[in-house]
């Protein structure tokens, strides 16, 4: 925490206790202006309505999915103040008050506040988009009037966050817009214009807390940008007031600068986690095409960085689809436009930024057009897609990330012989907590042909994870060096670090036959005998292998664990010097390194210690095969692994 932060969380903390002794009334201003009636998000044509209704109608039927679980949360409209995880009931207390890592109190505020983001109203609304049946917009007015008794301003854990409060203005932008705007038909006579009046003070509430509460400081990363494009779609879909009107300048200003801020200038997300990656990017282009439709352009700078995020993706995409899981990821979405179970939220953002900004790598890297981008871009987005040249096969347009510390080593890339190497030599995170960043420094991922080898397990916990979360994001839980069991950065809660290693890149060369990364990493001076840790990894595309080197420096004797995790799909089978793991028609044979008292060992789901473990999606995980390498070393040592990718190699039962 900065000197300049501890004023300003000083202050937002009296004015909290404040409010809580002597609540404010503060008054809703009449408003000046009509709602916007030009809409951002259109109803596309050829759409097969059939997934819409029937998700809209287990929605009216009281079943939510949160976090790939159906949940039954007391009907419908839900019990907004209840985790439907625990069903616990959090207290209408002053939310700035309330303490919501508290899992007494609140049970789990992930499950909480994903029923609270809206993202249902929206199915809702698309299911009376595309039917015009009555009864979608009654389950979505029941919806907003239950929600706007049940959670009074400022009370309660749907009052803690901006971010949430932003997130459920856009839903609410998009719900609007689908229901008719200003003419829709649950706004027509007395008590239509009583239920209007109520969403629009609602409305003008949610803007003022998201104005009055912007994240700050050390927790200015991917919430001020969701709080800011919140704030900027409501400022356009409602321009009802004078101060909210002044208050989406401000936000739009706010995404201008951190969008540069918050990623580097070659497209990598700063908080170095791909999962927010994704969700930036959502914010911010839906910020961008709702300006756009007002005839709003944001800065060249900040729509090139925008596009320049969209290719960093495309780089880590493999041939499958795939993107590593690399930092934190909790399965965050701004809004669900797409209900098919096939929807892939980097492939669709990847297809609206190929319409957005007429990118035909885009286009190829995206495969298809999606139903979500259908939505965003309206009757003409098949035609739009589809003018782009989009038949090649282009090799990544970058392949080097030195701003984020990523690099693509590879050969055959979009072939069914790809070989895809993701090697991280980044920092740990954004500012000065690194709040969603892992101790993976010189990790690796790989991939042959589109299909996942050797992965990063992802995440699995946040708040209240414990042991898991802290599993997940350290140094064992990721294909790097372990040293004396400890992370390579040392955590300090579940959200912060107390020490942080520096990482960097020494060399990078790519040519028709080799790529070759060469890093660094300082976690470990930390230790009484300090080890700096260096990584080789080379690719030689003629023999299709991977040699990795790694170079410890020490004087002293040092546990020494290396690790490589597995998809949950390989199967791995030891053979001499090492191991050969499987997956579909390609073998990789693992050359471990040698030495006479090194051991090795598959671990699979265990408990004791945490090992072998994948988490796909948010509190969700399995058991994965996992290759340990351990060996106490002393002084300066170099240890060599050494991959082939082969599609003839016999493996014996």
């Amino acid at each position: 925490m900065t000197p300049a932060e501890l004023p300003y969380r000083a202050a937002r903390l009296i004015a909290a206790h404040v409010e809580r002794i002597a609540p404010l009334r503060k008054s809703i201003p009449p408003t000046d202006q009509e709602p916007w009636a030009k809409r951002w998000v259109l109803v596309p044509q050829g759409i097969d309505p059939a997934p819409y209704v029937a998700a809209a109608d287990r929605i009216a039927a009281g079943t939510l999915t949160v976090f790939s679980v159906s949940c039954a949360n007391g009907g419908s409209p839900p019990r907004w103040n209840c985790d439907p995880k625990t069903g616990a009931e959090a207290p209408l207390t002053p939310g700035k008050l309330l303490d919501y890592r508290d899992r007494r109190l609140v049970g789990d505020i992930k499950y909480l506040w994903e029923v609270n983001r809206h993202l249902q109203l929206v199915t809702l609304a698309q299911g009376y988009a595309l039917t015009r049946e009555a009864k979608y917009l009654r389950f979505l007015q029941q919806h907003l009037e239950s929600w706007i008794r049940a959670c009074p301003y400022g009370r309660g854990p749907n009052w803690c966050s901006a971010l949430e409060a932003a997130i459920r203005l856009i839903n609410w932008s998009i719900a609007w817009q689908l229901a008719g705007g200003a003419a829709a038909p649950f706004f027509a006579g007395i008590e239509g214009e009583r239920f209007k009046r109520c969403w629009l003070d609602s409305v003008y509430q949610h803007a003022r807390f998201v104005h009055g509460y912007f994240s700050r400081h050390s927790s200015a990363n991917n919430h001020l940008i969701g709080e800011a494009a919140g704030l900027y779609i409501a400022g356009l879909t409602w321009p009802c007031w004078s101060r909210l009107r002044e208050w989406r300048r401000g936000a739009r200003q706010i995404l201008e600068r951190e969008a540069l801020l918050q990623s580097s200038a070659d497209g990598v997300n700063l908080e170095q986690a791909v999962c927010y990656q994704q969700f930036v990017l959502e914010f911010l282009l839906l910020a961008v095409l709702a300006g756009r439709s007002a005839g709003e352009r944001f800065s060249a700078a900040c729509e090139q960085r925008v596009a320049a995020m969209l290719e960093f993706l495309a780089s880590l995409m493999d041939a499958g689809g795939n993107v590593p899981m690399i930092g934190d990821s909790d399965d965050g979405a701004v809004t669900r436009l797409d209900p098919n179970s096939d929807f892939c939220a980097y492939r669709s953002l990847l297809a609206s930024g190929a319409i957005l900004f007429g990118n035909s790598d885009l286009k190829f890297k995206a495969g298809k057009l999606d139903d979500k981008t259908r939505w965003l871009f309206g009757p003409r987005a098949d035609e739009l897609f589809s003018r782009l040249d989009g038949q090649r096969a282009p090799l990544p347009r970058n392949r080097a990330f030195p701003g984020g510390g990523y690099y693509v080593l590879g050969c055959d890339f979009e072939t069914r012989d790809e070989i895809r190497l993701v090697a991280d030599a980044g920092p740990l995170g954004y500012r000065t907590i690194a709040a969603h960043g892992h101790a993976d420094a010189l990790s690796f991922t790989l991939s042959i042909g589109g299909l996942e080898f050797l992965i990063d397990p992802g995440t699995y916990a946040y708040h209240g994870g414990g042991p898991w979360r802290a599993y997940f994001r350290g140094t064992a839980a990721h294909n790097t060096v372990c040293i004396d069991g400890v992370d390579q950065s040392q955590p300090g809660g579940d959200f912060m670090w107390l020490k942080r290693a520096r990482a960097g890149c020494d060399a990078w060369e790519s040519s028709a036959a080799m790529d070759v990364f060469e890093g660094w990493h300082d976690g470990y001076l930390r230790l009484s005998d300090p080890v700096l840790h260096r990584r080789r990894i080379a690719l030689d595309k003629g023999a299709r292998q991977v040699v990795i080197e790694d170079r410890l420096r020490m004087s002293g004797a040092h546990d020494v664990e290396l690790f490589l995790h597995c998809d949950e799909r390989c199967a791995v089978q030891p053979v001499p010097a090492g191991f050969a793991i499987r997956r579909g028609p390609w073998t990789l044979v693992v050359g471990l390194p040698r030495h006479p008292d090194a051991s090795s060992q598959l671990h699979c789901g265990n408990l004791q210690p945490l090992r072998g473990w994948v988490s796909r999606h948010y509190d969700q995980r399995q058991p994965s095969p996992t290759i340990a390498w351990r060996a106490r070393l002393q002084g300066e040592c170099l240890l060599r692994t050494e991959l082939m990718c082969r599609s003839d190699y016999p493996l014996h039962s």
